[in-house]
């Protein structure tokens, strides 16, 4: 089935230009699909199997000598968030080449977006490594008692908290736009646009809501970012087989 193309830059392309753009949606798609999928498992793996383990709340004393024992679990968490960072960039890249040929300036406001959440995260996961320079670093053992040391960085592992979640706005945000764009294109399917786009609402809302409500717990964006997960396995299923033809877009 041909679709009516949104590029109209594609229309009576030679062969060769054509099966150029074809390789370049392809690999993006596929990029983008398996950033996505090893972001996930990483950031899961950190967050949830290295960090928040070893941290026990409101007991500073006890999370300092938990870390302190599993330094090294701590400190491999660190380096997957730190390669999360990474693909972050990467994917930002790859789905601006994916929806350029829908709206260019939305692509790459979407791109920026993503990179300046990028940004925010890098100086989230910089808390962590204070807190073990807290708790480990000679300058600060002299300078500090050990009960001040340990609420430090267990301030710090918070901060993190905090940080990274007050830079879900710009995340969310980006997902809204990659929503947008999908839905306007003619080659993904219009469902998939909006479970995107409602994904970056539910981001939105846990980060406005933890700024303005103390202690929120609730997380939207835990029952909505089940449009990410449809992204990311249409761009791996079904994103490699799209098609540029003279006369349109089709999804082979």
């Amino acid at each position: 089935m041909t679709i009516t193309p949104t590029t109209p830059q594609l229309r009576g392309a030679t062969t060769d230009t054509l099966e150029a753009a074809n390789r370049g949606l392809r690999r993006s798609a596929l990029v983008a699909g398996f950033g996505l999928l090893v972001m996930a498992v990483l950031a899961a793996g950190a967050n949830f199997g290295a960090i928040q383990r070893l941290v026990t709340e409101g007991d500073a004393t006890r999370t300092a000598k938990d870390v302190l024992a599993s330094e090294g679990l701590f400190r491999l968490g660190i380096a997957a968030l730190v390669v999360v960072v990474v693909l972050d960039i990467v994917v930002a890249w790859a789905l601006w080449r994916f929806f350029a040929p829908v709206d260019t300036g939305v692509a790459t406001l979407a791109a920026w977006l993503r990179l300046l959440y990028a940004a925010v995260f890098a100086v989230a996961i910089g808390q962590l490594l204070g807190a073990l320079r807290m708790l480990g670093d000679a300058k600060y053992l002299t300078a500090f008692s050990i009960d001040q040391r340990h609420a430090e960085a267990l301030l710090k592992i918070h901060s993190f908290q905090d940080i990274w979640h007050a830079g879900l706005a710009l995340f969310g945000l980006h997902l809204v736009l990659i929503g947008y764009l999908a839905y306007k294109s003619s080659y993904v399917p219009r469902l998939l646009g909006v479970l995107v786009v409602i994904a970056g609402a539910g981001y939105l809302l846990d980060s406005f809501a933890g700024l303005l409500v103390a202690n929120y717990s609730f997380s939207v964006a835990a029952v909505t970012a089940i449009g990410e997960v449809f992204l990311m396995l249409w761009l791996l299923v079904k994103g490699r087989n799209i098609t540029l033809k003279g006369g349109g877009l089709s999804p082979c």
